[in-house]
């Protein structure tokens, strides 16, 4: 693991440089992508940066109050720059939320909107899985196969690697757009289905989760929750794009 780069007096906190670094290689490919689907990519790239802002905000509020007593004693650390301290699904739930209230403000296409910047996520998502094993975070259980890693006095399932892998594989199966037609927001809903799926299964490996009570742990079932409301919203539009009424109105617009 390498946290932190030191250059003279500086100190680089290399995980937020790997989340940097995701933000400016999923940009370009998500504005190429508008432009393939007919968006304003300018359009689209202010949309996207009010919605980065917002979900940065909702996750450091949302982790705030998931541990209220890091704060209560000195509040002006929420301004902190520390990625550590962030709520990922609170984050992802309230950058969501703005990302579909501007676009609808902004009267792009939602559905296709979604789609442009489904590569881009799954792409930053491989650079998360990244950040994690620069920082130690996401760090796994304790184990003795012959694959652990040293990390934090234990020998643990290396997750991060197995994080980056499976984030590498879902950007590989998104940018084939498999699911058709393009432009439907499928391939937007299929990201987030298979990143749900993938956190249930990398959490059994987690030295970290946060339980609940009867044993269940939290990030498995915020991702169950997220994954079937994912599966829903695709059988819906699949059945919507597929009806007689939809395909008729198509055929006239062509």
């Amino acid at each position: 693991m390498f946290p932190f780069l030191r250059l003279g007096p500086f100190i680089i906190p290399m995980a937020s440089l790997a989340l940097l670094a995701g933000l400016w290689a999923a940009l370009p490919l998500i504005e190429r992508e508008a432009a393939r689907l007919k968006i304003n990519s300018s359009t689209l790239s202010n949309v996207i940066f009010y919605s980065l802002l917002a979900g940065l905000i909702g996750a450091r509020l949302g982790y705030a109050l998931e541990f209220p007593a890091i704060y209560s004693s000195n509040p002006l650390s929420l301004l902190a720059l520390t990625p550590t301290t962030l709520s990922p699904s609170a984050g992802f739930v309230v950058g969501l939320i703005t990302l579909v209230i501007f676009v609808q403000r902004k009267q792009l296409p939602i559905r296709a909107t979604l789609d442009s910047i489904a590569p881009g996520l799954a792409l930053f998502m491989v650079f998360v899985g990244l950040a994690h094993i620069l920082s130690g975070d996401a760090y796994g259980a304790p184990t003795s196969i012959p694959w652990a890693i040293r990390l934090w006095n234990e020998y643990r399932h290396p997750s991060q690697f197995y994080e980056t892998f499976i984030a590498l594989t879902v950007f590989l199966v998104i940018r084939e757009r498999f699911p058709k037609p393009e432009g439907a927001g499928l391939n937007f809903l299929l990201t987030i289905a298979l990143f749900s799926a993938s956190r249930v299964f990398l959490e059994t490996f987690r030295g970290d989760s946060v339980f609940w009570p009867g044993g269940f742990r939290e990030a498995q079932v915020i991702a169950l929750v997220i994954m079937a409301i994912s599966l829903y919203w695709m059988k819906k539009w699949m059945n919507l794009d597929s009806s007689p009424s939809t395909e008729g109105s198509r055929s006239i617009t062509e």
